[in-house]
């Protein structure tokens, strides 16, 4: 079994990160979508070869990853945005890392430079991809479309914008090719239409790559620096609960495969949280109960995106059931006792352990007694599997100490990440 491999989609894969990525604002509605099927279009109309023309779709897909907060999200609505830079510098660096992606990763980098009578071939020392130019024409058509407008009657609106912008913003010959997309009906239907994703996958040529588990667990790790660097609040959690995880999975007897795919799932586990804006991630204050109703629902986010995902498989369940509890008080199913499969019970205990011993910005971790007393009162209590708690606290420090090893490496990679954005990290010791 651990050399099982399994045929994966790109464009499933990439798909599935748009739109989690896309439900954090609603006003954003499918602007991922929209800019990678208008690349697409632009670059038939420039006559870009099949393999140029997919790179486009991908990257337009991909394009604004790097977007973390509502606010970036909803900056990057406007025609003349005034920060371009830092959210496409951010998702190079994401992407750059993951074979699959890096292909497209400098696209991404270079996707908000303007043109500027060519002076945008450069920046600074390095070549400046066209693809990357015929990204931001995309974009910039994206967010001129109104939702509350027929498209049709918006197009000769769209094209005076784009093309009041030629040679300056954009390159001359890529707005050529936008304005001979105005006739076409069928286009602009298309890209506000609610079955885009299907209509975008039927024009897209397939490409599988075969995944391994070290390739999953490659994926995962990309996932988990999108979820944890959202926010200094939860730039370490992930980490700290495969840690956990693997360690409970290894003392309850998984083997050395079962051990690699529970890291993949801890990993995974907040992948909803790619759907929570960061200004409720980071509140200080309790949440009211609309925010906590958003918070709340980033678990089933993650179910609904990883069984998307074929290649996941029992990992979906062990990852999206870690909020669940044996007594049926959990969420989002309210499953109860043996509905629930020993991997999503591990997670469920090494996810709150983590959330109790780590520091965050705004506390400290309990004490090891009060976390202890917490474990067993939630044990009693029939939310958390009583065996998992009572091994883990038979083994407490041993496993505090993963769990403080791996946080703060974690930790360490998030302050070269913000280094690298030229952004001022905090950080903070795992304790």
């Amino acid at each position: 079994m651990a050399s099982q491999t399994f045929q994966v989609s790109i464009f499933n894969l990439v798909t599935s990160l748009a739109g989690i990525v896309d439900i954090m604002c609603p006003a954003v509605g499918k602007h991922h979508l929209q800019v990678a099927y208008l690349a697409g279009h632009i670059a038939r109309e420039l006559g870009l070869p099949a393999d140029e023309q997919y790179e486009l779709t991908i990257a337009g897909a991909l394009h604004d990853i790097g977007a973390f907060s509502l606010r970036d999200r909803l900056d990057l609505l406007e025609f003349e945005d005034d920060k371009p830079g830092e959210h496409s510098l951010a998702g190079y660096l994401l992407l750059r890392d993951f074979k699959p992606f890096e292909f497209i990763a400098n696209i991404v980098k270079c996707h908000h430079i303007p043109w500027n009578q060519g002076a945008g071939r450069k920046q600074g020392d390095e070549t400046v991809p066209l693809a990357g130019h015929i990204i931001h024409l995309a974009d910039r058509m994206s967010v001129i479309i109104s939702r509350d407008r027929a498209v049709l009657g918006q197009v000769p609106g769209i094209m005076k914008v784009i093309a009041k912008q030629r040679n300056s913003m954009f390159v001359s010959e890529h707005v050529t090719a936008a304005l001979k997309l105005a006739p076409k009906d069928y286009i602009w239907l298309e890209v506000v239409s609610d079955a885009l994703e299907s209509i975008l996958k039927s024009s897209t040529a397939e490409k599988i790559i075969e995944f391994d588990v070290a390739d999953m667990l490659e994926f995962s790790w990309l996932i988990c620096r999108l979820i944890d660097f959202k926010s200094e609040f939860t730039a370490t959690h992930s980490s700290g609960v495969a840690a956990t995880a693997v360690a409970l999975a290894e003392k309850i007897g998984f083997s050395a495969h079962e051990c690699r795919l529970i890291e993949i799932a801890a990993y995974l586990h907040d992948m909803g949280k790619l759907a929570i804006p960061s200004e409720i991630l980071e509140k200080r204050e309790k949440l009211d109960e609309d925010e906590w109703s958003i918070m709340r629902s980033h678990v089933y986010h993650t179910h609904r995106v990883l069984q998307s995902m074929d290649v996941f498989g029992a990992i979906n369940f062990w990852s999206s059931l870690h909020q669940e509890r044996l007594n049926g008080t959990g969420y989002p199913f309210g499953y109860r006792g043996q509905e629930l499969p020993l991997g999503s019970r591990i997670m469920a205990v090494a996810d709150v352990f983590t959330a109790l011993t780590e520091d965050r910005p705004y506390r400290k971790g309990m004490p090891g007694e009060e976390a202890r007393n917490i474990l067993l009162s939630m044990a009693r209590n029939e939310e958390l599997d009583e065996r998992l708690v009572n091994l883990l606290i038979s083994n407490f420090d041993g496993m505090n100490a993963l769990r403080i090893e791996a946080q703060n490496k974690a930790d360490q990679e998030y302050k070269r990440f913000r280094s690298l954005l030229n952004q001022p990290a905090d950080g903070f010791s795992a304790r």
